[in-house]
């Protein structure tokens, strides 16, 4: 391990004893191709996966991301998400298209925190990556179908592509 690099270890619900290494600058050195548009903090205090994601372990992130983050008290809600609306699919369809990764058990939020601190996995990144890319299509069709900043026009796509770090309250 190199001298700058800190071992993160996880216990929550999801993952007891799980070690991973920061190798990266904190929200720097991404992969050429990925921009995300909104940083996980950004994401949090807008109101994403109706207040459920990050809940049971903030410990593993900064503070300073929940301080306006909107946590659901129980069940996720749909009124905290930006656009008011549910747009998520239940953890176990993720699990059953094969979508989550051991590494990262609550799906691509959690491996995108994880990344923008600065942890690298080489082919689990390059494939969530590819996941992120294949949401621009969403974004085309929010952009060729609405007035530009029209929030009322596909809430639920906007939503959604909000959960991949698009920032779709402008386009």
């Amino acid at each position: 391990m190199a001298k700058n690099q800190k071992i993160v270890v996880v216990n929550d619900k999801m993952q007891k004893n799980y070690r991973y290494v920061l190798s990266a600058p904190v929200g720097r050195n991404f992969a050429p191709e990925f921009k995300p548009e909104l940083t996980p903090a950004e994401m949090l205090a807008l109101g994403v996966f109706g207040g459920r994601y990050l809940r049971d372990y903030t410990k593993e992130f900064p503070a300073s991301w929940f301080k306006k983050a909107k946590f659901a008290a129980d069940k996720a809600e749909a009124r905290l998400n930006y656009f008011g609306i549910k747009a998520s699919l239940p953890l176990a369809y993720w699990q059953k298209k094969g979508w989550i990764n051991e590494n990262d058990p609550r799906g691509w939020f959690q491996w995108y925190c994880r990344y923008y601190q600065g942890r690298r996995l080489g082919a689990e990144d390059e494939r969530q990556i590819r996941r992120w890319k294949a949401m621009k299509r969403h974004v085309i069709a929010i952009k060729n179908n609405c007035r530009r900043g029209d929030a009322s026009c596909r809430p639920r796509q906007r939503q959604a592509v909000l959960h991949w770090a698009y920032d779709s309250r402008h386009f």
